[in-house]
């Protein structure tokens, strides 16, 4: 009852800490790197598939195009919010809930629920940690990649061999290995991934401002602008995080 209580209805405080983590699952939430990847892999899977133009070259293609992404978008946010919720509702019902609230490594957090939950719980969580890191690993590269070879214009594409756009696959090799030696340096890994995600709430704030106007405007968009409804949640949503991180800041001066 409490966790559903909270769920939905919120409580908001002044203390900085409470805002930090609240910019940070916005920012895992939103990530700008989803941004440049997503984009990316539109323009990719055109130039894979014959039949698919540019939609500002092939109005017709529209309405398909749009309800593909548009079905695709829904059931992965579905799908990765319902997994955020559990995880946050899994945490606090055990290692919160048993004194446990400084975890250092994913070790330390899979021991302590060994004696809280059980054997079951403690594999579990230990297999969910490396289809995580399997999963993130090729995906934040990848995201790196494919944001800094567009910033350079390099040919890019997972499509294309490793001849044919050798930047791109560096830069893609090199952030794979960055995280590699992460993992053998004293870096706190919890605490890394929580200011990334921080960082991320921050950085998320003036990308999406710029997305909200370039989707609004015809030159861009050519007869597929964004139309007023989905631009008012836009809006919203990027209001939302601009408060988040405001507030953060306020109370972190305070």
């Amino acid at each position: 009852m409490e966790a559903a209580r909270g769920f939905f209805i919120p409580t908001l405080t002044s203390d900085g800490a409470f805002w930090t983590t609240v910019v940070a699952i916005l920012g895992t939430t939103i990530s700008p790197y989803l941004f440049f990847w997503q984009a990316s892999q539109e323009v990719e899977d055109i130039r894979a598939v014959a039949e698919r133009k540019p939609l500002v070259k092939a109005p017709k293609q529209g309405p398909d195009a749009l309800e593909r992404i548009r079905i695709d978008t829904y059931f992965g946010m579905a799908v990765s919010n319902v997994v955020a919720l559990a995880i946050i509702v899994t945490t606090a019902a055990t290692l919160h809930v048993s004194g446990v609230v400084d975890v250092q490594t994913s070790s330390q957090a899979a021991e302590a629920l060994r004696p809280v939950a059980g054997t079951f719980a403690f594999a579990l969580f230990a297999l969910g940690i490396i289809g995580t890191g399997l999963l993130a690993v090729p995906v934040l590269a990848g995201s790196a990649a494919y944001a800094v070879a567009e910033a350079r214009r390099w040919p890019l594409g997972l499509a294309r061999r490793p001849k044919q756009a050798k930047a791109f696959y560096a830069t893609l090799t090199l952030a794979t290995m960055i995280g590699v030696v992460i993992n053998f340096s004293p870096i706190n890994p919890i605490k890394a991934l929580f200011w990334s995600a921080v960082i991320n709430g921050m950085v998320a704030v003036p990308v999406m401002v710029t997305m909200m106007h370039m989707t609004a405007n015809p030159k861009i968009m050519g007869k597929f602008p964004v139309h007023d409804g989905l631009r008012l949640v836009g809006w919203i949503s990027t209001g939302v995080m601009a408060a988040a991180a405001i507030a953060m800041v306020v109370t972190a001066l305070i």
